[in-house]
Order: structure tokens, then sequence, then C-alpha cells
């Protein structure tokens, strides 16, 4: 993986082989939760995004106090190394990814391939549930850099940020506010941010849920115009985790130095009063 940016990601074969090791935590963030409950890698920590890592009040986040606190409760550390990967082409183990990374943990890696990969590989599995006691994991710091918020958005309509909507061509025109199974938290209205351009984040990856190579990743968002002379990018789908998958391309895979995420995405910005959108291809 030496074409990559950043040695960020290991193979199927590595996570094997480091299953007994100490100094690593292997989390699995799924979308649907039950999933893990009935087979994942074992010594595998379960993490139901919506449950686990949403503030359950404020649609938001974990503060970073919270977000210390889970995963110390798992037996995280900050000297561990976590290794992600979950449900749905591994959106919520790059959001996680992403999470991690904007509260200071650079001990980070994604596995290259979703759970389905493993268990396709005929991998083991198990469905007991770990107990790795308690550690101490401490936040502090924060990486706004790598964040977008509405106010950040409305500034780069005007000043040529790249935008780019990773969502379904059928979202990005407007014909569907959300995809049929997706996890819904619709807006009011369907379409895009103007300006934006549509790379639906499956165009990042192979079959089998694996990245596609760097010169791959390069000519598909240079030709959709994303990389502009190394400029700002704002990643953004219909709630930040589809775009945390496309930020972890352009960010870590190719270096690309300055990417946010819209954390609220089209749920957000589809519902504001009096915003601009386009409809259409």
């Amino acid at each position: 993986m030496a074409d990559y940016a950043k040695q960020v990601l290991v193979e199927t074969d590595w996570v094997a082989q480091h299953l007994d090791d100490d100094s690593i935590r292997i989390v699995e963030v799924d979308e649907n939760h039950g999933l893990y409950q009935q087979a994942h890698i074992p010594g595998a920590i379960g993490f139901d995004w919506k449950a686990d890592l949403q503030d359950q009040v404020r649609r938001n986040f974990l503060g970073p106090k919270d977000f210390a606190t889970l995963f110390g409760s798992r037996g995280i550390s900050n000297d561990h190394t976590i290794v992600l990967y979950g449900d749905r082409n591994n959106w919520f183990a790059a959001y996680t990814y992403w999470y991690l990374k904007f509260y200071g943990h650079d001990n980070v890696l994604l596995m290259n391939g979703p759970r389905e990969k493993w268990i396709d590989e005929g991998r083991p599995t198990t469905a007991d549930e770990p107990d790795h006691g308690t550690a101490n994991f401490i936040v502090d710091s924060q990486d706004d850099s790598i964040r977008a918020v509405r106010d950040q958005v409305f500034q780069a309509l005007a000043s040529g940020t790249s935008l780019v909507d990773v969502r379904s061509p059928q979202e990005f025109s407007g014909e569907l506010i959300a995809m049929a199974g997706y996890e819904q938290e619709g807006a009011q209205r369907g379409g895009h941010i103007p300006g934006a351009a549509s790379v639906p984040w499956s165009q990042a990856v192979r079959e089998d849920g694996t990245f596609k190579s760097a010169d791959e990743l390069r000519e598909l968002y240079t030709s959709k115009g994303v990389l502009r002379n190394g400029g700002e990018v704002i990643a953004y789908c219909r709630i930040g985790e589809r775009s945390a998958h496309t930020w972890f391309v352009l960010h870590e895979l190719l270096g690309q130095a300055d990417v946010k995420n819209y954390d609220g995405s089209w749920t957000e910005w589809g519902s504001l009063v009096d915003v601009p959108i386009e409809k259409g291809a």
C-alpha cells in the first residue's frame, strides 16, 4: 500500500495475525448492531453507531468527556492502536476513524474491507463479547480543521471551495431525499448544495469494499473537479457517515491537506430556512 499517502489501512491477513496483540483494540462499528451480536472478529469491541457514538438528546456527536468515558469503559486507552471495521462497507467505521482523529487519537487504522469481507474469506468469528476491563482514555484536544459546520459551508459558496456530494445520483438530483434502507434522518427538501460535484462514495471502492489504488482515486476526484491545486474540500452526504468515508480517501489515502467532513450534511442543509439548493444532475 506504499502508493497511498499514509499507511492507515490494514488487510484482513494483518488483522488475523494480531488477534492476540494486547496493544491493539479491534472495534466493529455498525449501523445494525445486531450483526455484531451474531458474529464478529474474535476480541472485537462492538459499537452501535447511533446508540453509543451519538448524543441522545442533541443532534451531535459525543462531547470529549463522554467520548473518553465510552472508550475507557470498553478497555481502550490512549496507548492502544485502534483497528476499525464494520457494516455498510465501513461507512460507520470510517466515521469513527474521523471522529477519533477529531479528538486527537492518532493510533487508528481502518481494515481494508468491511465485516462481510472477513466473513466471506472464512475467517474466525464469534458471538462472545470480550471483556477488556476498563482503561484510561483522555481527550485533551480536538482538531476543528477536519470538521465543517454550516457557517463554513455558507462561506464556501462564495470562496471557490470544492464541495463534494457523496450521496447517490438520485439523492443529489433531488429525486429522492433518502435512499430506501438507509438510516432515516430525512431533510425537508431534496437536492444538493449549489456548485457541489457529485462523486458517490461507492466509486472509491471495489466490489468487495476495498479501496481502489491511489492513482485510480486521484484520477476519479481530479476528473470531477474536486482536487483543485490542493485547495480546501468539504465533503457531505446525508448525515456525515458516507462523507467521512470520502474524507478518509481524500485526506488519509491521497494526502489532500485541507479536507473537512460536514457533519450534519444534507439533513441539516436541506431543512434550513432560506438557504440555496440546486436540483438536477
